[in-house]
């Protein structure tokens, strides 16, 4: 065990040369990241748990019932074995073919098994209250975090308590491999930067992630509250944060910085490849996250409309394929605004926002 410690603390992959690990214990004049640091996060998360439990309890669903946001849940689907079983076993989003065998099998039409379908799926969809709650957490802990983050970002001793609640932000829902992606470098980016002793460009990396989520989470809050306008206000000023800071910020001013700068001033050494890597990774994915809302901005101002927001979890409480007019064919799957299936499906408003 001893041996394979020593291969992986390699000083000559982790630090660049005329540096040890010696160099960075800390000491009374200086204080450095410490890998140990990082075993704080797991009693800090059960902690951050409670707090959250007590937050949405006495704080945040108060504040949702004053706006009259309801705990109803959706339409609950119509039991029956047969479908339930599909459901459950096989696919919550039938094809054609089996939508057809379904409804030959039941002596139901198509329309119908959609609808069962569409309502089973709701039925695990938290309510509009629950996801208030949910957004109105985030929202307070976005704005805390980023402020704290902000304000002791030279402060190398206040910069490990940042870092250690910045990484229980990530550990959130795995939903595509997108995001999975996504949240996998950040996690490897906030360990590897703390412990490599790369905590202060780590800390304005993060807080610049950080800037635009709060914003997003008000806009879905006043969605949630049916304040359309201010809704829309929220979302563009989401758009813009998160453009001017990740396509332009990050890039022109962070990423110039660790690449080219620091080659001047430390040289290049296998750790520095790696930490450099995984930034310009995120800022590939930045490029991505950005192209998915410049598409819902262009779509909301050309049409009214927009499609899901793959990202944001940005979807209607009625999902997707809903039944088309009665006097259509029960046997054929139908349309919406002339586009089909679950990708077809609009919605209205640039801030039909769901989790």
């Amino acid at each position: 065990m001893a041996g394979i410690l020593a291969w992986f603390w390699n000083e000559r992959f982790w630090l660049p040369h005329n540096v040890t690990w010696a160099d960075l214990k800390n000491t009374e004049e200086a204080t450095f990241p410490q890998a140990e640091d990082l075993y704080l996060a797991f009693p800090l998360a059960f902690c951050i748990f409670m707090v959250r439990l007590i937050f949405e309890r006495f704080v945040a669903k108060p504040c949702a019932m004053a706006l009259n946001i309801q705990a109803s849940g959706p339409q609950i689907a119509q039991p029956n074995a047969i479908l339930e079983k599909v459901f459950t076993a096989i696919t919550k989003h039938p094809d054609e073919k089996r939508l057809e065998g379904l409804s030959k099998q039941l002596d139901w039409d198509v329309r119908s098994i959609q609808r069962w379908f569409r309502q089973r799926r709701n039925q695990e969809k938290p309510s509009t209250l629950t996801r208030f709650c949910e957004s109105m957490w985030r929202f307070s802990f976005y704005i805390y975090v980023f402020s704290y983050g902000v304000r002791f970002l030279k402060k190398v001793g206040t910069t490990k308590l940042f870092y250690i609640i910045f990484s229980l932000i990530y550990k959130k829902h795995f939903d595509f491999g997108i995001m999975f992606l996504h949240h996998l470098i950040t996690i490897c980016l906030i360990i590897f930067s703390y412990v490599n002793n790369m905590a202060r460009v780590g800390t304005l990396v993060l807080c610049l992630h950080d800037s635009a989520d709060a914003l997003l989470e008000a806009a879905k809050m006043a969605n949630y509250a049916k304040f359309q306008k201010m809704c829309d206000l929220l979302f563009v000023m989401f758009a813009m944060v998160f453009i001017i800071t990740r396509l332009g910020i990050f890039p022109l001013w962070v990423l110039n910085t660790t690449l080219f700068e620091s080659w001047e001033i430390v040289g290049p050494y296998p750790s520095w490849w790696v930490f450099n890597l995984l930034l310009l990774l995120i800022q590939g994915l930045n490029c991505f996250w950005s192209y998915l809302i410049v598409k819902i901005a262009c779509k909301a101002i050309s049409k009214g409309k927009v499609s899901k927001d793959d990202r944001s979890d940005i979807e209607s409480s009625s999902d997707d394929e809903d039944s088309g007019p009665p006097g259509k064919n029960p046997h054929t799957t139908t349309t919406t605004n002339g586009t089909s299936g679950t990708n077809g499906y609009l919605l209205t408003g640039p801030c039909s926002m769901d989790d």
